[in-house]
């Protein structure tokens, strides 16, 4: 047994022997604040369980109970709860938005991962049958060693011990939220009024040797000095299942903050920690589905005390029925030692003769005392009687009980033919109201269950594992640091090229944007995993409001769903029209219908799934309709008269350009005839002057 797990906060140790001592007379406190409601329900799952077993039809009792659960077990709970996460606020938070979705994923993941059906599926059967039922959380993770090459200069408290004695390092290679079904007989909790005032819960665990061994490897020999541990069951089923098995209770205690391992019946605690999971609530398994509760305590009634006196009385007229069918027999009287005549009507009775053929030799005989009337019936017309009246009055406490625990006619499927559509569905709507508080109540359990399961993860779960779960990749920090660096180089490289063109006299080419391949550039727009797990740890579920679905536990009603799709389609496709017309006219209004469109949505359950698309598409649209408007394109005749302004324009151009070019002949043949004239004249001259050398 660890030393940390003995140790108090200050570092002092916890006195086990003590603490054992403390939570025996805790535990024995509260096994006699429920003492009266666990032998209620045991005598009631007596019943259900002998009504339900077939080979148990000879004790003639009528199944009352086994019918009413079968009836309610459908209506109340029908299919797995679905989980929904949202943001608790509706702004425009890529990062909160990213982090809802992955929980919502790995909430999903865990629900089947944990089977969570069939865990609802035994609360709701001892919801029904107790009026109560709970469930418990644990976080559970795989290490193994991690090889780093070198060996740690300090080590983490955690690190495990290697076959040399050096410390070795870990991480975790698996992670989950394990979901326990625990019975109604092993959970306890402080006796209180409201659940909020309790301040510790327990539940019992039946450990074999080996897992008891590995889980608290100091702890045999506790049990050895003890003798403790043990429980062999009050009956045969219980002392198999409890065969080779060590109870031990786990208590989480809100006042002292601290958990507590101690096994059944010892007087020491085996094990006193600080608690592994730091849970808003403190506790980690949620308010019981409870059923009848009064306002004085948090001992349920179970519904079969409300109308077990009727099902007493159903069972001894079914009794008395099927003796009185036991008496609906032929019984004929016959005089006897008449010779050949009595053995001629016995074989003619006997009950495995149906068609026989039966020859008298002393016919005349027979027929002297009457034939026939030699043979008197035992009169059964009054047994009748009383048969159907019993059956009458049973019908009728049958009655009584269907309105004493509320199951109308709708629920067990008995209607009229002469019954309309709208009568059908007015009884529906209003004869099952009485099961919608339960409905209603086993909804409330699993979303309990559905944030603790939210928390856990929140505050456990590492970033692989979220997205391993989830199967959404996102993007670390340091990959999008080295993008960043990647488009600073580029820019770098172009302002060096531009500098350098300048230097040359060049002109400096225009500067571009980084170009990106296209998935790096949606990695860039995606948020960090490191975001969102920091707002995971920081934030946990108070940022996110985490429920599931609603009607999601119950049989679905088709017709219903269609009717909300088609009126979400509807209203849809009715804002578009409307929307169209004001886009067009007013673009500037065209960010606020969005948002209306958008509000109108998630109003809609089928909305929801279509929320990040009408965002993107309406972002979108509101960036077009606010950006500058490209000029208005020409009509027809206005294209010809711009063509024709062309075609004269260019025509224009070009005798504008022969214009000139003539003209720079016309000069340039005037230049050279003056250049040509003034040559002409030095020639001249210089033959008119004399020669020098006379």
């Amino acid at each position: 047994m660890d030393d940390e797990a003995t140790t108090l906060p200050g570092g002092e140790q916890y006195d086990l022997a003590k603490v054992g001592a403390h939570w025996q007379q805790e535990l024995e406190r509260g096994q006699r604040y429920f003492k009266s409601w666990i032998d209620r329900c045991t005598k009631i799952e007596k019943i259900y369980l002998q009504q339900a077993d077939q080979a148990n039809a000879a004790k003639r009792r009528f199944p009352m109970l086994w019918a009413n659960i079968s009836v309610l077990q459908p209506a109340v709970y029908a299919r797995v709860p679905q989980p929904v996460v949202e943001r608790r606020f509706k702004d425009s938070q890529p990062v909160a938005r990213m982090a809802s979705e992955l929980v919502e994923r790995n909430l999903a993941f865990t629900a089947d991962d944990a089977d969570l059906d069939s865990l609802m599926r035994a609360v709701r059967d001892d919801f029904l049958l107790c009026a109560r039922g709970t469930v418990w959380l644990r976080y559970e993770a795989d290490f193994e060693p991690l090889d780093i090459g070198v060996e740690p200069s300090n080590a983490p408290a955690l690190d495990m011990q290697g076959d040399d004695g050096s410390p070795t390092a870990e991480q975790i290679t698996d992670e989950r939220v394990c979901i326990d079904y625990v019975h109604w007989s092993d959970f306890l909790h402080s006796p209180a009024r409201r659940w909020k005032d309790v301040t510790w819960v327990a539940r019992r665990v039946p450990m074999t040797d080996e897992e008891f061994d590995k889980r608290f490897p100091e702890g045999r020999a506790s049990l050895a000095a003890n003798g403790a541990g043990s429980n062999h069951g009050t009956n045969q089923t219980e002392r198999a299942q409890n065969e080779g098995k060590t109870y031990v209770w786990e208590i989480w205690c809100k006042s002292e903050n601290y958990t507590v391992w101690i096994a059944e019946g010892s007087p020491v605690a085996l094990e006193v920690s600080e608690p592994p999971l730091k849970l808003a609530r403190f506790f980690p398994c949620p308010r019981p589905a409870f059923g009848t509760l009064s306002t004085s305590s948090l001992i349920p009634v179970p519904d079969y005390v409300y109308y077990q006196q009727q099902c007493d009385e159903i069972d001894m007229l079914t009794k008395r029925v099927n003796k009185l069918t036991d008496q609906l027999r032929l019984k004929i009287f016959y005089p006897s030692g008449d010779g050949s005549v009595s053995p001629a009507i016995e074989k003619a009775m006997r009950p495995e003769n149906d068609t026989v053929m039966v020859p008298i030799p002393e016919w005349a005989a027979f027929t002297d005392k009457g034939g026939s009337n030699a043979i008197v019936t035992l009169p059964i017309d009054e047994v009748q009687k009383v048969i159907v009246a019993c059956i009458e009055v049973r019908k009728q406490l049958v009655e009584d009980v269907y309105q004493i625990t509320g199951i109308s006619d709708i629920v067990r499927g008995d209607t009229q033919a002469s019954e309309t559509a709208t009568a059908q569905r007015i009884k529906s709507q209003w004869g099952s109201i009485r099961i919608r508080d339960r409905q209603a109540e086993l909804a409330r359990f699993a979303r309990d269950i559905v944030n603790l399961a939210g928390e856990i993860i929140c505050d456990q779960f590492q970033p692989e594992t979220l997205m391993l779960v989830s199967g959404i990749q996102l993007p670390t920090a340091a990959q999008k640091q080295q993008v960043e660096m990647q488009m600073q180089q580029q820019q770098m490289a172009q302002q060096q090229a531009a500098m350098r063109a300048q230097q040359m006299g060049q002109p400096a080419p225009p500067p571009q944007p980084p170009q990106l391949p296209p998935e790096m550039q949606k990695m860039m727009e995606q948020p960090t995993i490191d975001e969102v797990v920091q707002l995971l740890r920081n934030d946990s579920v108070r940022g996110f409001r985490i429920d599931i679905e609603t009607d999601s536990t119950i049989e679905p009603d088709e017709d219903a769903e269609k009717q909300r799709r088609m009126e979400f389609v509807q209203m849809v496709g009715g804002f578009m029209q409307q929307a169209g017309a004001i886009a067009q006219q007013t673009p500037m209004l065209v960010p606020v219908m969005v948002e209306t469109l958008l509000f109108a949505a998630r109003g809609f359950r089928a909305g929801r799934q279509l929320e990040n698309t009408l965002e993107q598409v309406g972002a979108q649209l509101s960036q077009s309709a606010t950006a500058p408007r490209p000029p208005p394109e020409p009509t027809p005749e206005q294209m010809i008269n711009l063509k024709t302004a062309q075609v004269k324009a260019g025509a224009e151009e070009t005798k504008a350009k022969l214009s000139v070019a003539q003209a720079q002949i016309e000069h340039q043949t005037t230049v050279e005839q003056a250049r040509s004239d003034r040559a002409a004249q030095a020639l001249q001259q210089f033959q008119q002057q004399p020669p020098a050398y006379q």
